[in-house]
C-alpha cells in the first residue's frame, strides 16, 4: 500500500508511454500496447481517453510530449522510512547484503522496540550468524534450482545425523520465530529445523537418486470453538499458517477442520489448550486421549509440586513446636524431638511417623 497507493498503475504506464514518444513518433495502437504490459488491459481505454482529453497535460493528443527528461517516480519520506526499517530486520540478511546510502540520514518508520510480542519465543534462530546465513542462501538456492542438499544436524535428542535430501519448502513460525525446512526422501522425517543444522551444503549431484516420494504425514484434526471472547478470530489468526475449512453451527459455535503434519502433533496440542474452554477438540479420539494424558500429568506435577511446595516452607507438630526441614543427600528429613520423617525420591514425596518418636 505505500508504494502501489502512490505510484500506481497508471504512472507505470504513462512513464513508459512518455519515454517511448520520446524516443520514437509513437501510434495509439502502440500505446494501448505498453498499456497492456505495464497496467490492466481494461486501463487502456480511461488512459487513452485522458490522453485524447489531454487531461495530464504531459502528453499531447497526437502522443507527442514536450518533456526533455525521462519521466522518474522519487520516493517519498514515507516509503524511505518503511524502506529504512525493512533493512534493519535481522532476517533481511538472509536473502542480501542491503546497502542504501541515501537511507544513512532517514529514520526507521519503526524498529523492533515498537512491538511488544507476549505469545512468541525469546530462543529464535540466530540470523546474525555468519554460518547460519550460508546455510540459509544455500538452502534457497537448491529451492530455486531443484537441488538436493548434504545436510548434518542435530536430532532432537542430541544425535548427530548426516542426510541428503531433496528440499521442498521452506516455513517460517513468527510464534517460534524459527525456520524449518521441509524435505523428501529423509529417514529421520520430514521436517528439520535450521537452528539444528550444523551443516548444509549443496550436493554435487554424484551417487544421488532424486527421492519424489512425499514424505509429510497429513493428519486431520477436528475443533469446536465456541466464539466467545472474540475467540474465532484469534484461532483462526493462531492457526492461519494451516490448511483449514470451517463450519457455522450456530451462532455461537463454529466447527473447524485443520490439516496438520505429524510432526507438528505435540506444538498443536499445546496451542489448543492456550485456548481453554473455548476450543474443544471433537475428532480424532487418538488426538483426544492425548489430551486427556497430557492434562493428566500437567495434573499430577501441579500435585506434587504443591506437596514440595508444602514441606519445603515449613512443618508444625500438634504441639505448635516448629520442626526445621534440613535437606539430605537422599532428600528431606524432618528433624525434631516429634514430626514425621518426609524422603523425596524422584520429586515423589513420603511421610512416615519415625520410629520412637510420640506425637507430642
Amino acid at each position: 500500500m505505500v508504494f502501489s497507493e502512490l505510484y500506481s498503475a497508471y504512472y507505470n504506464a504513462l512513464a513508459e508511454i512518455i519515454k517511448q514518444a520520446q524516443r520514437e513518433p509513437l501510434t495509439a495502437a502502440r500505446a494501448r500496447e505498453i498499456i497492456g504490459n505495464t497496467a490492466f488491459r481494461e486501463s487502456a481505454v480511461e488512459i487513452t481517453d485522458a490522453i485524447s482529453a489531454e487531461r495530464w497535460q504531459v502528453i499531447h493528443s497526437d502522443y507527442t510530449t514536450d518533456l526533455k527528461y525521462t519521466p522518474t517516480m522519487p520516493l517519498t519520506t514515507l516509503q524511505k522510512r518503511w524502506l529504512k526499517s525493512v533493512t534493519l530486520d535481522r532476517r533481511s540478511k538472509l536473502f542480501g547484503e542491503w546497502d542504501f546510502p541515501e537511507l544513512a540520514d532517514v529514520d526507521p518508520l519503526f524498529t523492533d522496540e515498537d512491538y511488544r510480542v507476549f505469545d512468541s519465543y525469546c530462543d529464535g534462530d540466530p540470523y546474525d550468524d555468519r554460518d547460519y546465513i550460508h546455510r540459509f542462501k544455500n538452502i534457497l538456492f537448491a529451492l530455486h534450482h531443484d537441488k538436493p542438499l548434504d545436510i548434518t544436524f542435530h536430532s532432537s535428542k542430541g544425535k548427530r545425523v548426516s542426510v541428503t535430501v531433496r528440499p521442498e519448502r521452506l516455513e517460517y513460525s513468527e510464534k517460534d520465530d524459527k525456520f524449518r525446512l521441509y524435505v523428501m526422501g529423509g529417514r529421520f522425517g520430514s521436517v528439520i529445523n535450521l537452528g539444528r543444522m550444523e551443516v548444509c551444503e549443496v550436493h554435487d549431484g554424484r551417487n544421488y537418486i532424486a527421492d519424489r516420494s512425499h514424505s509429510e504425514r497429513p493428519r486431520e484434526l477436528l475443533l469446536e470453538i465456541t466464539d466467545e471472547r472474540n475467540a474465532l478470530e484469534r484461532v483462526m489468526t493462531h492457526f492461519s499458517h494451516f490448511e483449514k475449512s470451517v463450519e457455522k453451527l450456530d451462532d455461537l459455535h463454529y466447527r473447524v477442520k485443520l490439516i496438520y503434519d505429524a510432526d507438528d502433533e505435540t506444538e498443536l496440542i499445546i496451542r489448543v489448550l492456550s485456548f481453554g474452554p473455548m476450543v474443544k477438540a471433537v475428532a480424532p479420539e487418538r488426538f483426544i486421549n492425548k489430551i486427556r494424558e497430557r492434562l493428566i500429568k500437567q495434573r499430577n506435577i501441579s500435585a506434587q509440586k504443591r506437596v514440595a511446595d508444602f514441606f519445603s516452607s515449613q512443618l508444625f507438630c500438634a504441639g505448635g513446636r516448629l520442626l526445621r526441614l534440613l535437606k539430605t543427600t537422599a532428600g528431606f528429613r524432618v528433624c525434631g524431638t516429634a514430626g514425621f520423617k518426609v524422603f523425596l525420591v524422584r520429586n515423589f514425596f513420603s511421610v512416615k511417623k519415625q520410629e520412637g518418636f510420640g506425637i507430642v
